[in-house]
């Protein structure tokens, strides 16, 4: 078992009293460390996606469960920044599993984590190509084109991600800056638009629009529970700083920081934007309808141009949304393959001495993409890409269990994030939230073939894990960084 000091370590010291030889360099200031989080969660890109499911499902007045998803998921984040704050390894929750309770729990939480990871780049970049930068060059809706111009979407940023990490920061910073100017510029300009025009109504803000008399509307799994997908899949992914933890200068502050205050400005800035778009809506019934509905919104108040400029800075937050999930998804690959735990583990864990990247944990996360987009039918495709609507509170839940179960072991570190009197309220608060999430998102009926997914993901890394415990016991019992024992 980690044993944490009570004095704040330098963060390669811990590194190397963790077993491990610090490869990776340390280039994440901490804007770019909170960047990380921020495009991960990428308000635009949320709202962008998933705001016509809840004027369909619920009306504009869907708008105010954003509210209670974010309270929810701030909870989860300040849970994970205790973790984050005295743990600050690559591979994050597969670290804090093996560490802090037995090697064969990290195990799961690793390729948990891994699956979300590997899925989400292949969604996001697909949708990069499908709602983004297909109709802003003009391009015919064509599945197979939007496959073509996922695979290179998916190269280019890995050869970002493998060329250096302070690249990598770079871009996705100025994603993220340009990102938040974007919202806040359109924001104010809808407001002043409705002002100046007089199109819009305050009222939209409590109405149910085209499902008004709807049947089971307040039903489990209904119209109102369904509005929460905009939440759900939006205010997600603030703990990807932490994955990449021995990349960030002063980690014990600025990974906590990063993962906290992610959220909470995601969550602020998306409320206003919210209410912003929902009273500029002229005419309720027309923009439900529409499956491009912030795009009607903002040519009607702002005209045809906003368009163009808005699809045009979507295309970058995707852009910077998928770089940063690509890097995390090989950071996991890099974690577990150092210890041993993830197959071809000898290839996947060596880092390129000249970039200080992890270059075939890159690759093996773009080669497993490639494949999907080459051989899984939409549907299938689909369903795969969908499995992180539910594997992502199924694994919060399962951190915030554990930091339960090992609360009264941690340590306190000198100068690092710790919510001190509030950590059991905090801690039992977010743990019935990410109940309640992980009911909201299994109940509805279109949830049924995504979690049988799960369920097969889960079967196939199960059989990994019962090949490492009948042939390689000793890696499933001893504690991670202990390199020695893994030499072949």
């Amino acid at each position: 078992m980690t044993q944490l000091s009570p004095e704040k370590p330098d963060a390669d010291e811990f590194c190397e009293d963790c077993g491990y030889e610090p490869e990776l360099k340390r280039t994440l200031g901490q804007f770019q460390v909170f960047a990380i989080s921020f495009a991960f969660i990428s308000v635009a890109v949320g709202v962008f996606g998933t705001y016509d499911d809840v004027l369909k499902n619920a009306g504009p007045v869907g708008i105010w469960l954003w509210i209670v998803v974010a309270i929810g998921q701030t909870l989860v984040a300040l849970v994970i920044a205790q973790f984050a704050a005295r743990i600050p390894l690559s591979g994050s929750s597969y670290q804090w599993g093996s560490r802090l309770a037995n090697p064969k729990v990290g195990w799961w939480f690793g390729w948990a984590n891994f699956c979300i990871l590997a899925a989400g780049v292949v969604a996001i970049n697909n949708a990069l190509a499908q709602m983004a930068l297909m109709p802003l060059l003009g391009i015919p809706e064509n599945e197979g084109t939007a496959r073509i111009i996922t695979v290179v979407l998916m190269i280019v940023e890995a050869l970002i991600v493998v060329a250096s990490t302070r690249l990598l920061a770079m871009i996705n910073s100025g994603a993220v800056g340009l990102e938040l100017s974007l919202v806040i510029i359109l924001t104010i300009a809808l407001f002043v638009a409705v002002m100046v025009s007089g199109k819009g109504s305050v009222h939209n803000l409590v109405s149910r629009g085209i499902t008004e008399g709807a049947p089971n509307y307040f039903a489990i799994g209904g119209g109102l529970m369904l509005a929460t997908v905009l939440g759900m899949t939006t205010l997600v992914g603030f703990d990807a700083a932490a994955n990449l933890a021995e990349e960030a200068k002063d980690p014990y502050r600025t990974v906590p920081r990063a993962v906290v205050g992610s959220v909470v400005a995601a969550s602020v800035l998306g409320l206003i934007f919210l209410i912003s778009l929902t009273i500029a809506i002229d005419d309720v019934t027309r923009i439900s309808e529409s499956d491009s509905p912030v795009v009607l919104i903002l040519r009607d108040q702002l005209g045809p141009v906003t368009e163009s400029i808005l699809l045009t800075a979507i295309v970058f937050a995707f852009f910077g949304a998928g770089l940063v999930t690509l890097a995390t998804c090989s950071r996991i690959v890099y974690a577990m393959a150092r210890d041993s735990r993830f197959p071809a583990h000898g290839l996947m864990r060596r880092v390129n001495p000249r970039t200080q990247t992890p270059i075939p944990a890159t690759i093996l996360v773009v080669v497993l993409g490639i494949l999907l987009m080459a051989v899984m039918p939409g549907d299938a495709l689909l369903a795969l890409i969908t499995t992180g609507t539910i594997l992502g509170p199924l694994l919060y839940g399962a951190t915030i269990v554990l930091y339960l179960s090992v609360r009264k072991r941690l340590d306190r570190v000198e100068g690092a994030f710790d919510l001190g009197r509030f950590e059991m309220p905090v801690a039992v608060s977010a743990l019935i939230w990410s109940a309640i999430a992980i009911f909201v998102i299994m109940a509805p009926p279109s949830a049924r073939v995504p979690t049988l997914v799960v369920v097969g993901l889960f079967i196939i890394g199960g059989l990994y894990f019962f090949k490492l415990w009948k042939f390689n016991r000793d890696i499933l019992e001893t504690e991670p960084g202990d390199t020695e024992m893994f030499k072949h």
